[in-house]
């Protein structure tokens, strides 16, 4: 094969590849919907369910409460303070009969300052809590956690 065969060759090579879309597309006319952050900050949390309990953990090798709320709201592209202390008073208020999924609940347990988990729904919440020492999700209609409920807030999600 000649020098100029060879380029010639390359050169036809490269332009069939160039002809073809690697990458699906949507149809014309069409945008492929993006997932809003409030469905990326809750489902960051689930995601790390049965992950172990660590004090001081903020990543996928384990977590304390505020670290699995402040790793997933990283993971859906907005910030929240590191401590349970500082989540408290991130976003706005929200009353507990008007939860909704991506809901910061605090809870004062006895033995602990404070807790923080992110609701699911108006009754779930996905948390990091030192007992039984997994990231779960658990019932705010649970005796422990409903006498411990302290309040609610709504981060503010980027747009």
């Amino acid at each position: 094969m000649t020098r100029f065969t060879a380029v010639a060759f390359l050169a036809a090579a490269l332009a069939a590849c160039a002809g073809r879309p690697t990458i699906p597309t949507a149809p014309t006319g069409r945008t492929v919907p993006t997932p809003d952050a409030r469905a990326v900050f809750v489902e960051s949390a689930l995601a790390m369910i049965g992950r172990p309990y660590r004090y001081g953990g903020d990543s996928a090798r384990g977590f304390d409460c505020s670290g699995l709320v402040y790793y997933a709201a990283r993971r859906a592209g907005f910030e929240l303070p590191r401590t349970t202390a500082g989540q408290i008073d991130a976003g706005v208020p929200v009353p507990r009969d008007r939860l909704r999924a991506g809901d910061l609940v605090f809870m004062r347990f006895p033995h602990e300052e404070l807790h923080v988990g992110i609701a699911i729904d108006g009754e779930r919440f996905v948390h990091a809590p030192s007992t039984n020492g997994r990231v779960r999700i658990d019932s705010l209609g649970e005796r422990v956690y409903a006498r411990a409920f302290l309040r609610a807030r709504r981060p503010r999600f980027p747009p």
